[in-house]
C-alpha cells in the first residue's frame, strides 16, 4: 500500500506546484503538507486499490504487441470517460494524450507504456496470458494501471491544480519507437516537463531509484546476410563457406570492445559500449555447406559519437571480414528500434530526489546504476526536459530471496 501512495504521489505533486517547472526545484515545505493528506486519505481506500488491480491483470490476461494495443486503449478510455477526462485518440496508431487541470501552462506530462512482449507465459496463475505467445513481461500492464490511479487522484483535486497534467498512454514501447511517433504527432509540443517510471524487481519495495544524466544507454539492432557458395561438406574445397566466414565476424565483432575501447576508462559512463550477437542462422544439414547465413545482433554505448562510431565500425568489421573469407555480406540496422541514451534533467532529478524523500524517507531514495538497457522514453528525454526513475517491487517480507529473474522473462511471477 506504502508503494502505491508514493507512486501516485510522485507523479501528481509536480502538478500542484505554484511556480513553473522551471524555476528554482525546492519543494515548497507549505505546499507538501496540505496536499499529502487529501492523497494519502484517498489512496487508502480499498475500493481504490482493488480498482488499480483489477485494470492490472485485465490487461495482463489480453496482452498486444506494439500498435496492436486496441483492446488495452479501448479500456483506458472507458476508464477516461467515466472520470469525465477529456482525450486525444488515436496518435501513433493506438495511444492516447489526456488532459486534466487547467488547460493552460504549465503542463507536465506523465507517461505509461502499453504493449506487451512476443513471449509464451510459463508461469501458472490465475490470471495468466489468454493469447498464446504474448505477455507482459516487462510490467507494462502495471504502469498503466497506476497512471490510470494517478489520474483519478488528480481529477478528485482538478480545481487545485495550477496547470495541466497530460496524460500519455503510448503504444510500442518494445522496439516500436512508439515515444518518437507521439512526438512526432505534434501533440506533446507545449510540455514543459515528463516523467516515467519503470518497475523494478532490482530494489525492494518503497524504495525509488534514479540518478541525473545518461541512466540507460543508446541502442540498436543489427542483421547481416552473409552469402558464400554452398555445396557438400565432404568437398569443402568447391565451396565458399558462410558458416566459416559468419564464425570469424563474430569473434571480431567482440574485439571492438576488447580492444578498441581504451581499457583505463571503462569507468566512465560515456564510453560504455556493448556489442552481442544473439542470432545466427544457416544451414538445415550435417553434410551440407549453405549458401548463406544470417546473424544478427545488438550494440549499445551512452553517447552519439562512441555510438555512431560502433555503428560505422561493425558494418566496416562484418563486410571486410566476410571478403576475407571470399564472401560478401550485407548489413541492415533496425532504425525503428534505434534508441537514443536516456538522459534525466538535473534539476527534476533534485526535484523528484525531495518529493520522493518526503514520501518514503530520504534513505529510501537511491541512485540508480547506469544500465546498458534501452528505453524509448529516450525520445522525449531529447525533445522534452525528463526525469525517468525505478520503483522497487522486490517483496522481502515473503520468504528468503528468490533467484532474480530479469525482465522479459516467461518466468516472472506477475500477481
Amino acid at each position: 500500500m506504502a508503494c502505491l501512495k508514493f507512486i501516485l504521489l510522485i507523479f501528481t505533486l509536480h502538478s500542484f506546484m505554484p511556480t513553473p517547472i522551471s524555476s528554482n526545484p525546492s519543494l515548497s515545505k507549505e505546499v507538501l503538507p496540505r496536499i499529502r493528506p487529501d492523497f494519502l486519505e484517498f489512496a487508502k481506500k480499498p475500493e481504490i486499490m482493488d480498482w488499480m488491480v483489477g485494470i492490472k491483470r485485465k490487461i495482463h490476461e489480453n496482452p498486444e504487441l506494439g500498435y496492436e494495443e486496441f483492446q488495452t486503449s479501448k479500456l483506458i478510455r472507458a476508464e477516461l470517460d467515466l472520470m469525465g477526462i477529456p482525450y486525444k485518440y488515436p496518435i501513433a496508431v493506438t495511444g492516447i494524450v489526456g488532459y486534466i487541470g487547467t488547460g493552460k501552462p504549465p503542463f507536465v506530462a506523465l507517461r505509461a507504456d502499453m504493449d506487451a512482449l512476443a513471449m509464451e507465459e510459463l508461469v501458472e496463475w490465475e490470471h495468466n496470458s489468454k493469447v498464446p505467445g504474448k505477455m507482459h513481461a516487462c510490467g507494462h500492464d502495471a504502469h498503466v494501471a497506476m497512471l490510470l490511479g494517478a489520474a483519478k487522484m488528480l481529477q478528485e483535486h482538478r480545481n487545485d491544480l495550477q496547470g495541466t497534467v497530460v496524460l500519455i498512454f503510448q503504444p510500442a514501447e518494445e522496439g516500436g519507437g512508439g515515444a518518437k511517433q507521439m512526438l512526432d504527432a505534434g501533440d506533446l509540443d507545449d510540455v514543459d516537463a515528463i516523467f516515467a517510471l519503470h518497475v523494478s524487481i532490482r530494489h525492494p519495495i518503497g524504495v525509488v531509484a534514479s540518478r541525473p544524466g545518461p541512466l540507460l544507454a543508446a541502442s540498436s539492432f543489427f542483421e547481416a546476410v552473409i552469402n558464400g557458395k554452398g555445396g557438400h561438406a565432404a568437398l569443402p574445397q568447391h565451396t565458399v563457406d558462410p558458416i566459416l566466414a559468419a564464425s570469424n565476424v563474430i569473434v571480431s565483432l567482440q574485439h571492438l570492445v576488447s580492444r578498441e575501447a581504451d581499457p583505463l576508462l571503462k569507468g566512465n559512463t560515456n564510453l560504455s559500449q556493448v556489442v552481442s550477437v544473439g542470432k545466427f542462422q544457416g544451414g538445415g544439414a550435417f553434410n551440407v555447406i549453405p549458401d548463406s547465413v544470417t546473424i544478427g545482433g545488438t550494440f549499445r554505448a551512452f553517447s552519439k559519437e562512441s555510438f555512431a562510431q560502433l555503428k560505422h565500425r561493425i558494418e566496416e568489421v562484418i563486410t571486410k571480414q566476410a571478403s576475407v573469407q571470399r564472401c560478401n555480406a550485407k548489413v541492415t540496422f533496425d532504425e525503428k528500434s534505434t534508441y537514443p541514451v536516456l538522459f534525466n534533467n538535473k534539476e527534476l532529478h533534485e526535484r523528484f530526489r525531495q518529493v520522493a524523500g518526503e514520501m518514503l524517507g530520504i534513505q529510501n531514495v537511491v541512485e540508480a546504476e547506469v544500465e546498458m538497457g534501452g528505453e524509448d522514453f529516450a525520445f522525449f528525454s531529447e525533445a522534452i526536459p525528463e526525469l525517468f526513475f525505478f520503483l522497487g517491487m522486490n517483496n522481502e517480507t515473503q520468504g528468503p530471496p528468490q533467484p532474480r529473474i530479469e525482465k522479459h522473462s516467461p518466468h516472472i511471477i506477475d500477481h
